[in-house]
């Protein structure tokens, strides 16, 4: 069982949370294999790898997200917070069920608020190392937190009981390519570089 959905006080078809990044990208190849398409990931020691070229289930990269979230808005909400996201003002215990809020332009609920959703980019290679991006906010965050801009990151192996993911799907790309939809490889190895030694506190991504 990659996560837990919320007790049943909070609802069956609330999202299923406290699922680390590592379990949703092994969900999203399980998944692919499932519906016949090509799997995403490669995931072995080395790490994980993308195929942008598979036609599978995978995490959105993170400007996929803000895209998805903002559906043409450009403000900090795509609609006042209180109509559209679960957050700590609500005073609720866990998750909440999805569709009792108002959706985006897009038609999509809970971008914003109920949980923290997986991206599949690195936050900062160079100061947290592996640690991956989450968005768009939990339902016990205060409102400065719950925004279409706001990016939070932690452990691929963490899971937090206010954190989830959504999937998307569909080949963005070459088998060659190693870079698409806002992310590439070359920027994550960029980004991770460090010249000297590394500030105190930092766990600089090694390559």
């Amino acid at each position: 069982m990659l996560g837990v959905r919320a007790p049943e006080a909070e609802y069956a078809d609330a999202p299923v949370h406290s699922v680390s990044w590592l379990n949703a990208v092994s969900w999203c190849n399980a998944l692919s294999v499932e519906a016949g398409l090509a799997p995403a990931y490669d995931v072995g020691d080395a790490g994980v790898f993308w195929d942008v070229s598979a036609d599978g289930f995978r995490l959105p990269t993170e400007a996929e997200w803000e895209w998805a979230c903002r559906a043409g808005s450009t403000g900090p909400h795509y609609g006042p917070l209180p109509d559209v996201a679960w957050t700590d003002a609500d005073a609720v215990t866990g998750t909440q069920r999805v569709g009792r809020k108002q959706p985006n332009a897009c038609g999509l609920f809970d971008m914003l608020g109920n949980v923290w959703e997986w991206c599949w980019d690195y936050s900062d290679p160079a100061r947290y190392a592996d640690y991956r991006v989450l968005r768009g906010g939990g339902w016990a965050d205060r409102h400065w937190s719950v925004r279409a801009s706001v990016r939070r990151g932690s452990m691929p192996e963490a899971r937090l009981d206010d954190v989830g993911f959504r999937v998307a799907q569909g080949v963005v790309g070459e088998a060659a390519d190693h870079a698409a939809q806002g992310w590439s490889r070359q920027a994550d190895q960029e980004r991770a570089k460090i010249d000297g030694l590394a500030p105190f506190g930092w766990t600089p991504l090694r390559t």
